[in-house]
């Protein structure tokens, strides 16, 4: 009787079409030398796992075997490879080559080096940090590299539990990360954009074209202002300082509104402030009017239940 072996391709002949189109294994291959002992190469094995990732990620790091039993490796990598190939020792090596060579750095050479082979615009650059909540002890570790697990200001309402923050910058182009790194869980988002900043500061001064920062109000402080001053950056100005209000009335009394649409209209404003010339935007929008009313009234009913409960 005819044996037939059925192997499933699933979404995962695409991600591997991408992943030897853009040279990733190589490019991994020249960071994290190969063994000559071992048959598959730290970029294969990395490969493996961006594949298992996408289709088995609630799974643990040893079944990545059982994931590619049933898969036609011979498509999606190359001939001569098979499912248990990829065992837990072997991935966690490749792990360990990856942390000592510094996982953001890897990241970071691999999505510039992409992003110069797909001709990525990389002129405005978007700055924002996250954090993700995590589970356990995590006893501190004798390794100053590593990260600190521990409490923080959480974004995802979390406060009971420990944190690590993530600091991601995109290009506008397509919104293609190209810079991560971690930091422990109660850094804040100033702390992160100042470091960025000067760091940018240093990479830009030798870029042909201009580049920019885009961030939220947390970029723009007192102590970003140095390295601000050399940088061309965009960012929303933070409503608590004094400044802000005095610009609002002023523009409001000067009505030179200019339209965007229908709801929407600005007027630009020159200034120096900490040290450096700016242009302001000052924003009327009809949707936050709308909503800052809908808050308004939400506030006073709160408020006039409060009362009455009292009287």
């Amino acid at each position: 009787m005819e044996q037939v072996r059925v192997e499933r391709l699933d979404h995962l002949g695409l991600i591997a079409s991408v992943i030897k189109e853009l040279g990733l294994i190589d490019m991994i291959d020249q960071r994290l030398v190969p063994d000559a002992q071992e048959v598959i190469t730290p970029g294969e094995a990395m490969a493996g796992m961006i594949l298992n990732g996408l289709g088995f990620a609630n799974r643990p790091l040893s079944l990545t075997p059982q994931f590619f039993a049933n898969k036609p490796l011979a498509l999606l990598l190359r001939e001569g490879i098979d499912a248990e190939m990829f065992n837990r020792f072997k991935l966690g090596r490749t792990l360990d080559e990856a942390y000592a060579y510094g996982c953001d750095l890897l990241f970071e050479e691999l999505a510039l080096a992409i992003c110069a082979h797909e001709g990525i615009d990389r002129r405005f650059n978007h700055l924002d940090t996250t954090s993700f909540s995590l589970t356990g002890e995590y006893v501190p570790d004798s390794d100053e590299h590593a990260i600190r697990i521990t409490h923080g200001y959480s974004k995802d309402h979390r406060p009971d539990l420990k944190q690590a923050v993530l600091e991601l910058m995109v290009s506008q182009d397509g919104g293609i990360p190209f810079v991560s790194k971690s930091w422990d869980g109660n850094t804040s988002d100033t702390q992160v954009f100042q470091q960025r900043a000067e760091a940018l500061m240093r990479a830009f001064k030798d870029t042909p074209s201009p580049r920019y920062l885009v961030a939220d109000a947390k970029l723009y402080c007192e102590d970003n202002a140095t390295p601000l001053s050399k940088l061309g950056f965009i960012t929303r100005i933070p409503a608590t300082l004094k400044l802000v209000a005095q610009v609002i009335s002023q523009a409001l009394q000067w009505d030179t509104w200019q339209p965007v649409d229908h709801n929407t209209r600005y007027q630009p404003l020159t200034l120096c402030h900490y040290g450096m010339a700016q242009r302001w935007l000052v924003v009327y929008s009809q949707a936050a009017l709308e909503r800052a009313e809908a808050t308004l009234k939400k506030a006073t009913q709160r408020e006039d239940e409060a009362i009455t409960k009292q009287l």
